[in-house]
């Protein structure tokens, strides 16, 4: 018989990569021996005084003429704010490096951008090919050193990915070698991260991370403090989410959401709960929330309530939303768009409308650029294609710091990366326009 196995016969056996790799996905990580459970540390930033409602925007670097994708956040020991990113002439580009800049809260500006990682230097360190990096995200472990977690890719395309890590002890002014992190028994493939790191109480850190290959499915590392994977645990099944940020409400709960990636007509953000400190997760259900396969991020504040940035719509990255859940995630409302250009879809502007839009866009953003109209030709370059000039404000990565302040940063137009700070009574207000608003 011809295209099946004949009665009786034994099926053919897979090749012997294809089995090691099924092996691989299928096995859980083996437990470093003695592994204790342990509870999540809570973050508490301050509740916010009497201060007079703050809302700024700025973009993190002027740099024009390149694409930069991916941003995140962290908060120094000091209070300042560091960016990380990648950009270079488009994504998955040879040219494409990691990025940084600081803020610093009391001056209100960004210093200058500086490079932190590149394809070479990382292919330098750990002395194997690596064709592209991409997405950073960090965070300051138990010691205070700050942990740098990117992107690096081998084999393939983002699905052949692992992960590389960096330390700094001066809060990213120099850094270790990079080295890639071991986060499965088998070829370290299809790992990737962009949710940011927690803490656990004993000082181990968290690491939420995804994977592409075979199945697309989110995971929950826990680290040591010398980068070891001592624990993992699964948060969905396959085609279910990526990109899992891990909203923590306590001690022994916490909230993870993640990006959509499956095949459902109206996609919605994948939700699963832990009421153990991250040792069992609920079965994965939709949320209320939209997502057109897209990352997200949140923040839990003081007073318990979940505050998430996102494109909490169906189709496209063309509006950005800030929105708010008082019951741990059950129901959400939308505190501001912070950019919404989705009603040009219904009538795409042309070439000379597109740059004038921009421009203003830019403008409004950041009030401090000298020529807003320069960012257009980039801009165009970026986000013409399907026959449309598109708009994306997309990958939203969203902390609070201990002073209270909030800080966003995401892509704007693939272009720049926009920088939002607010205060607690700016949030405030928004809340208490919107309960006084007239629904007609």
């Amino acid at each position: 018989m011809t295209g099946a196995n004949a009665p009786g016969a034994a099926p053919p056996r897979p090749p012997l990569l294809l089995a090691l790799i099924l092996v691989a996905f299928g096995t859980a990580f083996l437990r470093s021996p003695g592994l204790n459970p342990a509870l999540f540390r809570v973050s508490s930033p301050a509740e916010g005084g009497p201060d007079e409602p703050r809302f700024e925007s700025s973009f993190v670097s002027p740099r024009n003429n390149t694409q930069t994708h991916a941003a995140s956040l962290v908060e120094l020991r000091d209070g300042r704010v560091r960016a990380f990113w990648y950009a270079g002439s488009r994504e998955g580009a040879e040219d494409v490096a990691i990025q940084t800049a600081v803020f610093d809260p009391h001056g209100g500006r960004w210093g200058g951008e500086t490079t932190v990682a590149s394809r070479e230097s990382t292919q330098a360190s750990v002395r194997r090919l690596v064709k592209k990096v991409g997405n950073p995200t960090a965070g300051l472990a138990a010691d205070g050193r700050l942990w740098l977690f990117y992107v690096t890719v081998s084999v393939g395309g983002w699905a052949g990915s692992s992960i590389t890590a960096m330390t700094s002890s001066d809060d990213g002014e120099t850094w270790s070698a990079p080295r890639r992190l071991i986060t499965s028994p088998f070829l370290n493939l299809s790992t990737l991260v962009r949710g940011a790191p927690f803490l656990y109480a004993d000082g181990t850190m968290g690491l939420p991370v995804y994977h592409e290959f075979i199945g697309q499915f989110g995971e929950l590392l826990r680290l040591d403090g010398t980068g070891r994977v001592i624990d993992k645990q699964r948060l969905t099944v396959s085609g279910r989410g990526l990109q899992p940020v891990v909203l923590v409400r306590s001690p022994r709960e916490a909230l993870a959401l993640m990006r959509y990636a499956g095949p459902e007509r109206h996609p919605k953000v994948v939700e699963t709960v832990t009421r153990d400190a991250g040792q069992h997760w609920t079965p994965p259900t939709r949320s209320t929330l939209s997502n057109p396969d897209a990352a997200l991020s949140g923040v839990v504040l003081p007073d318990g309530r979940l505050l998430v940035a996102l494109n909490n719509i169906e189709v496209d990255r063309d509006a950005l939303s800030l929105v708010i859940s008082r019951d741990g995630g059950g129901s959400w409302e939308t505190v501001r768009q912070l950019e919404d250009q989705s009603a040009r879809r219904e009538a795409p502007p042309d070439e000379a409308r597109y740059l004038r839009i921009i421009a203003r866009l830019a403008r409004a953003s950041d009030p401090s650029l000298a020529d807003p109209t320069a960012y257009g030709p980039s801009v165009k370059r970026a986000m013409y294609w399907g026959d449309r000039y598109h708009f994306e404000f997309s990958y939203p990565s969203l902390i609070q710091t201990r002073s209270g302040d909030f800080h966003i940063v995401y892509d704007w137009n693939r272009t720049l990366i926009k920088h939002v700070r607010f205060n607690r009574a700016w949030l405030d207000q928004q809340r208490s326009d919107a309960s006084h608003a007239d629904p007609h």
